[in-house]
C-alpha cells in the first residue's frame, strides 16, 4: 500500500503554538486568546504587537517602555540607507525588503545569538528598521528626499510621515493601524512555516525572516492584496463589474482575493476591514472601489459560494490611502514581522528540525553505462 500524501501538507498538525488560532466556536482569529476584530476595536497596532511577542496585553509602563524601545531603534545604518538609494527604481518593494533585513543580518553584532533574550532584542530591531527601509525607498524610487524617521509619531503615523511628508487624520491612521493588527499573525501559514523551518536547522532570525519574505511575495499569499487592486484597475468602472467577473468566472480565471485554506464560510477579518474600507472611501469621498467590490463580492458568493478574505478589503484600502500598488504587500511584511518573530522564538525554545518525507516517483534503480556504451 502506497503511502498517503497530503499536497501542501493539507490537515496535516506538524507542531504546538501558543502565538494564535482560528476558533470555530467563536469564528474568529484570535492571537494569544484575545480576538482579533476586539483587538482591532479597543487597542493601537502596538499594543497588539507587544501582545504577539510577549504573549499579554501590556500595562500602560510596559508599553510606554516598548514604544521607546521600537522608536529608539528606527535609524538605519548609513550602509543601509546607501544602498537603499542604489537599488534600481524599478526593483519590487519586497526584493527590497528581503534585502534590507539581510543587510541588517549582517549589521546585526548579535546575528549568530539564538538566546531567546537576544532574539527578542533582534526581533524589535528588525520590527523598527523594516518600515523605515521601506518607506526609504518609497521615497528614493520617486527621485524625491529620504525623510527620518521621528520619534514623537506612532508606528503608523512615522510610516505615512516617511512616505508622503505628512501624517493624515487619526481615522485614516486608525484604518492603517487596523489593518497592521489583522495582519500581524495567522498560525501556521505558508511565510510563518517557511520561518519555522528556517529556524528548525537553528539558523538565525534574520535569515529566518528574509526567507519568510519571499514565501510572503507570492500571489497565492501576501501578494494578493496587489492582484485584487490589479483586477480592480481592470475593470475600471462599478457599471462594467458584473460584466467582468462573469466573464472571468465563465473562463475558469482565477480571482485573487477569494477563498481561504482555513476559512470555509468566510474570513473573520473581513467585516472589520470592509468596515474600514467604508471609512477611509467616505474620507477620500470616493465609492467607485467600494461599489466594484460588492458587485464582484455577491456574484463569487452567488456563483461559486467563495467569500473573501483579508486581502480584498485591504487591497482598495491601502490605495485609497494613497500608497503605490506594489507597496501593499510590503506592509504586509512591517505587520507580520511580529508574528514571524513570535514563532521563530517559539521554535527555538522546542526546536526539532523539519525534514518531511517524500513519495519518491522516479525512475527505478539503474545502472550507469559508460560513455563510450551507451
Amino acid at each position: 500500500m502506497s503511502d498517503e500524501i497530503k499536497k501542501g501538507l493539507l490537515g496535516i498538525v506538524v507542531d504546538e503554538t501558543e502565538v494564535s488560532k482560528v476558533m470555530p466556536e467563536i469564528n474568529s482569529l484570535t492571537y494569544r486568546g484575545y480576538a482579533a476584530q476586539d483587538l482591532c476595536a479597543k487597542c493601537k497596532f502596538e499594543e497588539v504587537a507587544y501582545l504577539i511577542l510577549n504573549g499579554e496585553l501590556p500595562s500602560k509602563k510596559q508599553l510606554t517602555a516598548f514604544e521607546k524601545m521600537e522608536r529608539k531603534n528606527r535609524k538605519l545604518s548609513k550602509t543601509l540607507l546607501d544602498d537603499l538609494k542604489k537599488i534600481p527604481k524599478k526593483a519590487h518593494p519586497m526584493d527590497v525588503a528581503r534585502t534590507a533585513v539581510s543587510i541588517m543580518g549582517l549589521e546585526d553584532k548579535e546575528t549568530r545569538d539564538n538566546s531567546s533574550k537576544a532574539n527578542m532584542r533582534k526581533a524589535m530591531r528588525i520590527f523598527s528598521k523594516t518600515p523605515v527601509a521601506l518607506a526609504a525607498f518609497y521615497r528614493a524610487r520617486k527621485g524625491k528626499k529620504i525623510i527620518p524617521p521621528k520619534k514623537n509619531l506612532s508606528f503608523s503615523e512615522n510610516f505615512f510621515h516617511m512616505c508622503f511628508g505628512k501624517v493624515p487624520n487619526k481615522d485614516i491612521v486608525k484604518a492603517f493601524d487596523v489593518s497592521l493588527i489583522l495582519y500581524a499573525e495567522h498560525s501556521f501559514n505558508v511565510s510563518t512555516f517557511t520561518a519555522r523551518t528556517i529556524t528548525s536547522s537553528l539558523s538565525d532570525i534574520h535569515g529566518a525572516i528574509t526567507g519568510a519574505i519571499a514565501s510572503l511575495k507570492g500571489p497565492l499569499h501576501g501578494g494578493a492584496n496587489e492582484e485584487v487592486m490589479h483586477m480592480m484597475n481592470k475593470i475600471k468602472k462599478p457599471e462594467k463589474a458584473h460584466k467582468w467577473i462573469n466573464k472571468a468566472l465563465d473562463n475558469k480565471d482565477v480571482i485573487m482575493g477569494f477563498g481561504h485554506r482555513v476559512y470555509k464560510s468566510g474570513d473573520s477579518r473581513v467585516p472589520t476591514m470592509r468596515e474600514y474600507f467604508g471609512k477611509v472611501a467616505k474620507i477620500k469621498k470616493d465609492k467607485k472601489f467600494e461599489r466594484i467590490y460588492d458587485i464582484v463580492e455577491k456574484v463569487m458568493i452567488e456563483r461559486k459560494n467563495i467569500h473573501p478574505n483579508v486581502d480584498y478589503p485591504t487591497g482598495p484600502t491601502y490605495h485609497l490611502m494613497g500608497f503605490d500598488t506594489d507597496f501593499f504587500t510590503p506592509i504586509f511584511v512591517i505587520s507580520r514581522i511580529t508574528g514571524w518573530s513570535a514563532h521563530i522564538m517559539e521554535q527555538h525554545a522546542a526546536n526539532k528540525l523539519i525534514r518531511p518525507l517524500a513519495s519518491y516517483k522516479g525512475s527505478k534503480y539503474r545502472k550507469v553505462v559508460q560513455l563510450n556504451q551507451r
